[in-house]
């Protein structure tokens, strides 16, 4: 099992971080390894100062596929959820300042909050409404319409250079809004008004 993930496919979130809007997905990887399930709590590690939340919606892909269709992107996911991307914004800005890969930021353990999976018979795609809320109060909130890269968009093009698989995980970039996190922090990820995740910080 492999977990794809989007950087930069919300416009006000490139220009928080003051990173050019791309035109072709931004695309890292995590080790299954990364995952974070069952609502249990995330341990802050030694190695970072500035861990950020980035909160998405992921696809749960569930048929192989390769080079796959514009057209018939949409036959390849069958569920979405939500999720967390958690970065340590201050390694990744080392490894930036370097030209360095900034995977020890991205894909370390546990970096990969996972809620409930939903079959995606239940939404209308491009319209889907979610939020993090950080010890109650909403601190990031978006619409999938707001994506730069659509689902299918994003499926399509992750084919060209990866065989995706059942089970693949994509996570298909936050919005506007992370943020760092402490000890004590009460993380609830939400789409609409339905709670599909909660993780304390530890």
């Amino acid at each position: 099992m492999t977990i794809f993930c989007i950087g930069r496919n919300y416009i006000d979130h490139a220009k928080e971080l003051n990173n050019p809007v791309p035109d072709k997905p931004v695309i890292f990887c995590k080790p299954a390894t990364a995952l974070l399930k069952e609502n249990k709590a995330f341990y802050l590690p030694e190695f970072s100062k500035d861990i950020h939340h980035e909160v998405e919606i992921v696809l749960k892909i569930s048929k192989p596929g390769k080079q796959i269709p514009l057209s018939k992107a949409g036959e390849y996911y069958s569920h979405i959820g939500l999720g967390i991307d958690f970065t340590a914004r201050d390694l990744q800005q080392e490894c930036k300042n370097k030209g360095l890969p900034w995977e020890i930021s991205k894909a370390f353990d546990n970096s990969a909050v996972l809620g409930d999976l939903i079959e995606i018979k239940e939404f209308e795609l491009d319209k889907i409404n979610f939020s993090l809320l950080k010890n109650k109060k909403v601190v990031q909130s978006g619409n999938t319409g707001e994506m730069i890269f659509s689902f299918d968009q994003i499926i399509s093009y992750l084919s060209i250079y990866f065989r995706l698989n059942s089970g693949d995980l994509i996570y298909t970039g936050t919005p506007a809004g992370v943020g760092s996190v402490h000890s004590g922090d009460l993380l609830e990820g939400f789409i609409g008004e339905r709670r599909m995740f909660w993780t304390e910080i530890r």
